[in-house]
């Protein structure tokens, strides 16, 4: 009864009703569309810089992480595999031998990240082949490379050139190599394209003079979440001089420049927010002014003041409710249209983008929480500023807003 006595008096004053519904509809759909967009970015960062190249999960021998030199390289043993192979959510698992070393052509040169790779596992891991857009992919047996499409750019090389690769390999003994270029790869991640060669395993392995030895295991499992998980179940299944580490611990610099992120647009929604609490405020506000001699009367013929108080409470949560529904509703085709078509950025967007080793897209995210958080967030700002008429109408004097 009193739900329906509150949706029938929201609707008395129809203006005041589709103003406040304006003011929370807006600012709902605006916050909506930025949640949606920056998590849309962060999921493709996520992807682009850890998911597609260095996976969401990987093991590695102790200190590797700090130092990432050849000497820290392991034996993927049965042991490993074992330890592997009892966690259900890892898909694949991909050893790999990095390293840097300086690559050449004629008179370029630029540093190169070394990638020895087991082809026909990346194919069904990060499927690299679907990467390759000139030439062709890999082979195990091959003793040709693929390389990133910026590292090609810069060096002004193509399908069918060789390159020199010149660094140390494993304990300190000499590594270099001549290579016929089979395939040149894209990368979400302009960062990755503008310095990565891959080998075939065994060539790599004998380039840097470390048979039988890799320096991590990549560990594909269906998201950055699932990543976190399996890591810290292996961290007490591996052998003591082996350690797992999710994306977030191989990536710690794309980790904090999300929190930065995310904090400036919470002080952005903090204000859109601000908005909607003074516009249901000022709806409070109107409501008592408006109907003080009502709610005397209603006092008046024996209705307690709390059911009153209640009354109105519920008046407020309805109204604020219907607006962020109706803001939610709003964006959601936006969201997935964008999410279908995302956004290519181009020109000088484009080329800002990619120097923070980003991909110029923008592609916003449809997780339900996203939506859903919208309407818990509006709900608790209305149960919040209708605690005013809930104290106000508490101690109200019936005679006195009966002849005001």
């Amino acid at each position: 009864m009193f739900l329906k006595l509150a949706w029938r008096n929201i609707w008395r004053n129809k203006r005041r009703t589709a103003i406040t519904l304006g003011s929370i509809f807006f600012a709902v759909i605006l916050s909506t569309l930025m949640s949606s967009i920056k998590e849309g970015v962060y999921v493709n960062m996520i992807k682009n810089s850890a998911g597609d190249f260095y996976g969401y999960a990987q093991i590695q021998l102790k200190g590797y992480n700090e130092e990432k030199t050849l000497d820290y390289s392991f034996e993927f043993t049965d042991e490993v595999k074992n330890a592997v192979g009892s966690e259900s959510a890892i898909e694949e698992s991909l050893p790999r031998l990095e390293s840097f070393a300086l690559a050449s052509h004629k008179t370029v040169s630029k540093g190169a990240l070394v990638v020895g790779v087991n082809p026909e596992k990346e194919k069904l891991g990060t499927q690299l082949h679907n990467r390759v857009v000139e030439g062709e992919y890999l082979t195990q047996n091959d003793n040709e490379v693929l390389i990133g499409d910026g590292l090609a750019e810069y060096m002004n090389v193509t399908v069918g050139d060789t390159i020199v690769l010149l660094g140390q390999g494993y304990h300190g003994v000499s590594a270099a190599g001549k290579y016929r270029i089979k395939g040149i790869v894209k990368f979400g991640s302009p960062e990755i394209s503008k310095q990565v060669v891959f080998l075939p395993l065994k060539t790599a392995q004998t380039l840097y003079g470390a048979e039988n030895l890799i320096t991590n295991l990549v560990l594909q499992v269906n998201s950055a979440n699932a990543g976190i998980k399996v890591a810290k179940k292996l961290k007490t299944q591996l052998p003591e001089n082996l350690v797992a580490y999710d994306w977030q611990e191989l990536n710690p610099g794309l980790v904090k420049m999300i929190e930065t992120d995310r904090t400036e647009g919470y002080v952005f929604m903090f204000i859109l927010y601000l908005v909607i609490s003074f516009g249901i405020f000022g709806t409070i506000l109107m409501m008592l002014a408006e109907r003080k001699h009502e709610f005397g009367v209603l006092v008046a013929i024996g209705m307690k003041r709390f059911q009153l108080a209640v009354l109105v409470w519920l008046e407020v949560i309805s109204i604020s409710v219907l607006g962020a529904i109706v803001g939610v509703i709003g964006a959601l085709p936006v969201c997935f249209y964008l999410y279908f078509s995302p956004i290519k950025l181009g020109d000088e967007l484009k080329q800002m983008t990619e120097e923070y080793g980003l991909e110029a897209v923008l592609q916003p995210s449809v997780a339900p929480e996203i939506f859903i958080n919208q309407g818990i967030i509006v709900f608790c700002l209305a149960a919040t500023i209708a605690i005013y008429p809930l104290i106000k109408l508490l101690s109200i004097d019936a005679i006195k807003q009966m002849r005001s």
